[in-house]
């Protein structure tokens, strides 16, 4: 237990992480309606084109830049696929996904990269947790600001309007094709942002450390609307609700770990967790709704019985 108390500061950095990956997740699964499955691809890409201007020499925040601008193209990629080549949106991410898996080893180089550990470029790490909580903390406060801005605007509007229903915001004037491409090309630069902070954190990157992460993406956007989905409706909040749904998501990881469940069986255990959480709409609409109609109905029997047995009541007396 101790050891598990222990490694709670390193599973609320994770969580972080992880969570403004799924705030570009919470992007495209909740808001555009996409399921979207470039994400497994372009954290990695955000890792790579980091480490690769890092190690170049480039300044960490401009390098970050860069991240955010390969995860941009990748998103761009899987749009035109989608929109303009007629592909079905989850077969566009996934071949994006397999372009980006050559695109990344020949970036790269090689299988995996150490990051330089001079502390003017990276300050989010390990071997700092406290400072890199509190970086964390606060990069994850600045985009979910920017993000409740932009979904403010009308350009951001119309990408929660196509999502909610395509067919009348086409009716509205609205490019429905044009807003994909586009909520997908912001989606995976949130993702490609959210690789350059992994990567600096472990101090590596590997060209398989994308793979599982769609599925850790949709355990943190359910788990935070879970949480918060009674608190507030507010759109920040919902935000903010992915940040927090990574974070449980970790700590459970590491409580399962120090209760001596094989981590061989954790990437399995997460997909389940999301397929319970995600069947259960339907187990309401298909299950619960039908004992709540025949109950309906049974008090409906009995409110007209008691009608009847009122109007014959009165008959008998006026009689």
């Amino acid at each position: 237990m101790l050891a598990f108390i222990n490694s709670l500061p390193g599973a609320v950095a994770q969580g972080l992480i992880w969570g403004l990956m799924a705030i570009g997740v919470y992007i495209t699964y909740k808001v555009l309606d996409i399921a979207d499955l470039t994400v497994d691809g372009s954290i990695c890409t955000g890792a790579v084109v980091f480490s690769v201007a890092l190690i170049a020499g480039v300044p960490a925040p401009v390098a970050m830049i860069f991240a955010f601008l390969a995860g941009v193209a990748a998103g761009f990629v899987t749009g035109i696929f989608h929109t303009l080549l007629g592909i079905p949106a989850i077969l566009s991410g996934i071949l994006t996904q397999l372009i980006l898996w050559s695109v990344n080893l020949k970036v790269l180089g090689k299988a995996n990269v150490a990051i330089p550990s001079r502390t003017f470029s990276v300050i989010i790490t390990q071997l700092n947790i406290p400072v890199s909580l509190l970086v964390l903390a606060g990069f994850t406060a600045v985009i979910a600001l920017v993000l409740y801005w932009f979904f403010g605007t009308e350009l951001g509007c119309s990408i929660r309007a196509t999502g909610n229903n395509q067919n009348m915001s086409r009716a509205q004037g609205i490019n429905t094709s044009f807003i994909k491409v586009l909520g997908l090309m912001l989606s995976n630069g949130i993702v490609a942002l959210s690789g350059a902070l992994l990567c600096q954190y472990q101090g590596f990157t590997d060209i398989n450390m994308g793979r599982g992460a769609i599925v850790i993406g949709l355990a943190a956007v359910i788990i935070g609307g879970a949480i918060v989905s009674k608190l507030s409706r507010n759109f920040l909040v919902q935000l903010l609700s992915c940040s927090i749904g990574g974070i449980v998501y970790y700590v459970v990881y590491q409580l399962v770990i120090a209760l001596g469940f094989d981590t061989d069986l954790l990437k399995m255990l997460s997909a389940v967790v999301v397929a319970v959480f995600l069947s259960i709409p339907y187990f309401k609409k298909t299950y619960f709704s039908k004992v709540k109609l025949n109950k309906n109905a049974e008090n409906d029997d009995v409110e007209l019985k008691e009608n009847d047995e009122t109007i014959a009541e009165e008959v008998k007396e006026n009689e």
